[in-house]
């Protein structure tokens, strides 16, 4: 029996726009850039195959030929993503010119290493061509060798912007900041994950304020498809060896990406070719390998056979020959080439099958960007393609390993992952405080009924993928900068929060817990330490708009999820969200504040992890609850000097009320410090 259950199942309408082109040849993504290609820093975040390759082109273009920019680089991380950026007939479309690489100048497909690559860049810089295109590693070594002066005038265009970090140990980081210091080039940066270097920022704080944003939301992507309609995010807790389990969610009949785990990892046996050899057993009788492409034979017990392309075999020719025929461009729209793909460090960024219906990994993943970037490959759309799902499947924590702490670390890792796509696949959120001098807003639709002045009212505008929702006592952004976050980066500061570990142990596992413990002191220090330069109000409202995003996002699911056998109505979420505006009698931000972000979380843990398990788990973490710290103490203390300006007195240590109580305690907290200090 498969007891795999979706923590979100997202229905989109299938519009089929985000496929249409307007005169110039460009889907909306791309027109949406195209309109700011007047800037001199542009950052395109915007999900795997919307089209940010063609967008650059554009941008690219008339950089070129009307805003005075002598040449172009673009900059990749690896070579194979290089074929992105190959010529295109731009014109055909409606465009203006046509995008051309002289073969000599796209460095990916040239043989050698980098210093004969280097030399290549030198060489280019001096010509009179326009485009050049490189991987990372090329780009850093060309700015050391020539310095960044030999870059003036051109634009510098980086893919996968995520690879960057502002850590001054990433070169590639340390010469944007100096490029960007200098002023003189243009860039523009572009990424398909929503969590740059995830919790390490890509650029400095003074550096990313000079970039112009333009975001393309996964909703908006997914909502603009012809074919695909469902969206499923789930995972799954197993005992023993994985491969013994693995047809528990594994459906042979859905095309399948398999990434098996890092050897490294605790759910890999260190075998990585046995296991592989374990998983084409357990899906039927071996019938060899064809010879034309490399993959392997397999016939099901219902005479089906399965092609399946092992890109985990560490024989290069083998490998090679695999990788060349999955990328063959005459078998792109053919779904019957391949069906299951397994691979281990492949078939991730940049790596294009439409078919895909199902990616699932084994093992949990460090790193947010990576997991974006694996269901990015079951995203895209396809005819008759109209459900794809992401499912995670990891070790069940086990009480008698000695490892038992790293365990529980890498469940809770996986769940804040969990936790963080479910945020970034559904509608945006824009929240304003309840007034007077409300209206409703045009495009925006207010549910049975229509807008009400004497309630905090819930607006969906479906071509934006946008919520409006009115919420008493919200705090508004003042100036630009906390506007611009509140705007486009909330899932960057709930990532903060998620892989925050003491939140996500206390919000999961500790019955004590008051929920404002979390969504005021804990996420209130996050966006303190995230953007110190903010004040007091504006930091509070990056606060509160991010924390209502996460618990309208949860409270939601409730309506979404049921036994995951179902696809939910196409309205789920958004009937989710109005029902539980509706719910409450007063939605103001003090209710919002007082809902644990973790419940719902914790509702399907328990649903997907054995008992006993649970309780393991819960016991070694209440093992190691630390008491108060003095940051939090003196948070505690401010908001009780916050709380007496609103009610004439401090917080009472014998309140029936648990956050007012909390909130005595970090007065008393400090009160014994000083007092403490005093005595010597």
């Amino acid at each position: 029996m498969q007891k795999n259950i979706p923590s979100v199942s997202v229905t989109y309408p299938a519009t089929g726009s985000s496929t249409k082109s307007n005169e110039l040849g460009m889907r909306t993504m791309q027109e949406r850039a195209y309109d700011k290609r007047g800037e001199q820093y542009l950052l395109i975040k915007s999900p795997p195959a919307s089209g940010k390759s063609r967008a650059l082109m554009f941008i690219a273009l008339d950089k070129l030929y009307n805003q005075g920019i002598r040449q172009a680089i673009i900059v990749v991380p690896e070579k194979s993503i290089g074929s992105s950026f190959a010529d295109e007939p731009l014109s055909q479309f409606g465009f203006y010119w046509d995008w051309t690489v002289a073969p000599r100048w796209n460095l990916c497909n040239a043989p050698g290493g980098d210093s004969g690559k280097v030399g290549a860049v030198g060489k280019f810089l001096e010509s009179e061509d326009r485009i050049l295109v490189c991987t990372h590693a090329t780009f850093r070594f060309a700015v050391d060798q020539f310095g960044i002066e030999a870059f003036d005038d051109r634009l510098i265009a980086v893919d996968e912007f995520h690879h960057v970090s502002a850590n001054p140990d990433n070169k590639l980081g340390a010469h944007l900041g100096a490029l960007i210091t200098r002023g003189k080039v243009h860039v523009v940066a572009m990424t398909g994950s929503y969590f740059r270097g995830d919790a390490e920022a890509v650029l400095s704080p003074e550096d990313e304020a000079r970039f112009e944003t333009v975001t393309y939301t996964y909703y908006e992507q997914l909502s603009g498809y012809s074919y695909l309609k469902t969206l499923d995010i789930g995972y799954y807790f197993y005992n023993g060896p994985y491969a013994d389990e693995l047809l528990k969610v594994l459906d042979p009949t859905e095309k399948t990406i398999l990434h098996i785990p890092n050897v490294n990892s605790r759910e890999s046996t260190k075998d990585k070719h046995r296991e592989v050899e374990h998983i084409i057993d357990a899906l039927g009788d071996w019938q060899g390998t064809d010879p034309a492409t490399g993959f392997q034979l397999v016939r099901r017990p219902d005479g089906t056979v399965l092609r399946i392309a092992d890109l985990v075999d560490d024989d290069p020719a083998k490998r090679d020959k695999v990788a060349a025929s999955l990328k063959d461009p005459s078998r792109k729209n053919d779904r019957d080439h391949v069906d299951i793909i397994i691979a281990l460090g492949m078939a991730k960024e940049g790596f294009d099958w439409i078919w895909c219906e199902h990616a699932l990994t084994v093992g949990y993943r460090s790193s947010l960007t990576e997991i974006v970037q694996i269901i990015g490959r079951a995203t895209r759309d396809a005819k008759g393609k109209t459900r794809a799902r992401f499912t995670n499947l990891i070790a069940e924590p086990d009480a008698s390993e000695e490892a038992v702490r790293e365990a529980v670390n890498d469940t809770l890792k996986a769940i804040a992952a969990g936790l963080l796509m479910e945020q970034v696949l559904t509608p945006k959120f824009e929240f304003k405080p309840k007034t007077p001098a409300n209206t409703a807003q045009e495009g925006f639709d207010y549910g049975q009924g229509g807008y009400d002045d004497s309630k905090c009212n819930v607006g969906f505008n479906e071509e934006r993928g946008v919520f409006q929702i009115e919420i008493k006592g919200l705090t508004q952004p003042k100036s630009p900068e906390a506007s611009r976050i509140c705007q486009n980066d909330l899932n960057e500061v709930i990532a903060a929060f998620v892989q925050d570990k003491t939140a996500m142990e206390r919000g999961l596992f500790d019955g004590e817990m008051v929920p404002e413990e979390l969504t005021q002191v804990r996420m209130g220090k996050i966006v303190r330490d995230r953007y110190p330069d903010l004040d007091e109000v504006d930091q509070e409202a990056v606060r509160q708009h991010a924390i209502a995003a996460m618990n309208f996002t949860q409270q939601a699911k409730q309506a979404l999820v049921g036994d995951g056998s179902e696809p939910a109505a196409n309205t789920a979420f958004v009937d989710g969200v109005r029902q539980f505006a509706l719910s409450v009698r007063d939605l103001n931000i003090d209710l919002i504040d007082s809902i644990n972000p973790f419940s719902e979380a914790y509702a399907i843990l328990a649903k997907t992890m054995s008992e006993q398990s649970l309780k393991e788990v819960a016991a070694i973490i209440e093992a190691k609850k630390i008491k108060l710290t003095l940051e939090e103490a003196r948070d505690l203390a401010k908001r009780a000097v916050r709380f007496k300006h609103e009610r004439g007195r401090l917080p009472s240590l014998t309140s029936a009320d648990a956050w007012e109580k909390k909130m005595a305690e970090g007065v008393a907290f400090l009160a014994r410090m000083k007092q403490e200090a005093m005595n010597g």
